[in-house]
C-alpha cells in the first residue's frame, strides 16, 4: 500500500501541478483533500518515475496520474519463448 506521506499546504500554485509534465497533478492534499482521497492511494506509482524527480520536488509536488502511472508488462501470449 502507499505510504501516507505529509504534504506541505500549497505555497504556490506550483502545487497543483506535476513537476514532470506541468499538467495539474491532481492531488487531493494540494486541493485541502484528505490523503485518502488522492488518486495516488488508490494505485501504484511507478518507481521510476518518482526517481526521476529532483530532490527539491520530492515531499513538495505530486506528480499526475499519467506521469506515476506503473508500466503493465505485456500480456503472455501464451507461447514459449525461441531458443
Amino acid at each position: 500500500p502507499p505510504t501516507l506521506m505529509a504534504m506541505p499546504q500549497p505555497q504556490t500554485p506550483f502545487a497543483t501541478q506535476c513537476p514532470l509534465c506541468s499538467q495539474p497533478n491532481q492531488c487531493a492534499m494540494a486541493h485541502g483533500k484528505p490523503a485518502a482521497e488522492c488518486w495516488c492511494m488508490h494505485g501504484g506509482i511507478s518507481p521510476a518515475a518518482l526517481a526521476s524527480l529532483a530532490p527539491q520536488e520530492r515531499g513538495q509536488r505530486c506528480i499526475c496520474p499519467s506521469c506515476g502511472q506503473v508500466a503493465q508488462a505485456p500480456p503472455d501470449s501464451g507461447k514459449a519463448a525461441p531458443l
